[in-house]
């Protein structure tokens, strides 16, 4: 059974046990002083010492918080949203920035906390990873530049070089201009999306364009003859019928989080992918506390601790698609509004690629790329403890299961996998 997906989701599926491992381990303690007093500082997981790693949890971790943002905009409403689009735009669009408005992005994408002096030469490589053919994953990205605009020197080659990012030059026409982006985003996506519903926005210095198709493959696909209409928890208190995928004895990899008072499970697909469902234990419309706690580095982790089980698996048969703009969402994020990049998100102050604002002071701090599952950096700095396990009899009846987060991730070799390249958030509050 194919399902098409455009890059992340939130759905519904309700699991009941057949089979289980126990994977709850003794507790890691939290670092602290030793002996003599000194703090003992923990060593930087092998994984992300890999510089490309390093840079897809920077991303992951900008599209983890452009998805909370969201998310608070729009608290009841379905979200979605492709994180690596906005990420690559964004990220290739600093090349021809100045100093302070480099800085800006670099800082909302997490760059300031990688120490690499070939960013986008990183970044090529993480792109080649998560398009490659198999993947089945098509993604595209662009800057569009007003005709009069003064871009800086040496901005192009090395945004070609690292991107494959040519810009735009407006023609100034709306008709042409719109007709020749749809024309560029057909061509992009080999068909997959034809055109943009949206008209291109008015007096605009830069505008950012971005593009995600995704249809995936389970590795194990579903019976179509044991498709049939379930119900699906809009709320605490409604319900309604859709169809429902069901596999009896399906293969997952499955783990209990006591601390979210979630379970999680990892589905996997064709092209080393998989899909990752947070699944509260009790059917709410708050998401709260697992939304706050997603991050690249958590999401590593929950990935080493998952066990092997068979199960009884139903989910909707769901069909995504969104086009809109994240304008207002990023500069909420970065703060931009009032650091006078506006002209970067396409509207606002008609400023050039080299124009200057003061830099934002992050809000938050993010979690260390070395902590552990069992012993990880809060959002705001507090310790979190987290324990991860299999329950015999966890699921022992079917469960009617609300929402849920769905995360993709992409295997790059036989223990590894990389979580920006797909990280993407977003929630389905009614069936689409």
């Amino acid at each position: 059974m194919m399902k098409t997906l455009v890059t992340f989701l939130w759905a519904v599926a309700f699991v009941s046990y057949s089979s289980s491992q126990n994977t709850a381990g003794t507790e890691e303690p939290l670092p602290g002083p030793d002996a003599t007093g000194a703090t003992v500082v923990e060593e930087e997981d092998p994984f992300f010492k890999v510089p490309v790693n390093k840079l897809a949890a920077a991303v992951s971790n900008f599209g983890y918080d452009l998805y909370r943002q969201k998310s608070s905009e729009s608290p009841t409403t379905n979200v979605l949203l492709s994180p690596l689009s906005v990420a690559t735009a964004l990220s290739a669009l600093s090349l021809g920035a100045g100093q302070r408005t480099e800085s800006t992005i670099h800082r909302a994408l997490y760059y300031d906390l990688i120490t690499n002096p070939d960013i986008h030469g990183t970044y090529k490589e993480l792109l080649a990873s998560v398009t490659a053919s198999q993947k089945n994953l098509k993604s595209a990205s662009r800057i569009v530049l007003e005709k009069k605009l003064r871009i800086k020197s040496g901005f192009v080659p090395p945004l070609e070089k690292s991107y494959g990012i040519r810009p735009r030059i407006l023609t100034g026409n709306p008709r042409i201009d719109l007709q020749e982006m749809n024309n560029w985003l057909q061509a992009q996506t080999k068909g997959k999306i034809s055109r943009s519903s949206r008209e291109l926005p008015k007096d605009i210095s830069v505008l950012l364009f971005s593009a995600a198709h995704f249809k995936g493959q389970w590795v194990t696909k579903f019976d179509s003859r044991k498709t049939s209409l379930q119900d699906f928890h809009l709320d605490e208190d409604r319900t309604i019928r859709v169809p429902m995928m069901s596999d009896p004895k399906a293969i997952l990899r499955y783990g209990l989080d006591s601390d979210l008072n979630c379970k999680i499970a990892q589905l996997p697909l064709t092209g080393s992918m998989s899909m990752i469902f947070f699944l509260p234990v009790k059917v709410t419309q708050n998401l709260t506390l697992i939304e706050e706690s997603l991050t690249s580095e958590f999401i590593h982790d929950i990935d080493r601790e998952l066990k092997t089980i068979q199960a009884v698996l139903t989910v909707p048969k769901i069909k995504l698609t969104y086009d809109g703009e994240v304008t207002e969402t990023v500069k909420q994020l970065s703060e931009w509004g009032s650091s006078g990049c506006r002209g970067l998100t396409g509207k606002g102050a008609r400023r050039g690629l080299g124009a200057e604002g003061p830099p934002r002071s992050r809000a938050r701090g993010p979690r260390g790329l070395g902590d552990s599952l069992r012993s990880v950096r809060g959002r705001k700095g507090q310790r979190r403890t987290h324990v991860l396990h299999s329950k015999q009899g966890g699921l022992a009846r079917k469960q009617n299961i609300y929402r849920l987060s769905v995360h993709f991730s992409d295997r790059i070799s036989m223990s590894t996998y990389l979580y920006a390249c797909l990280c993407a958030c977003a929630r389905v509050c009614e069936h689409v």
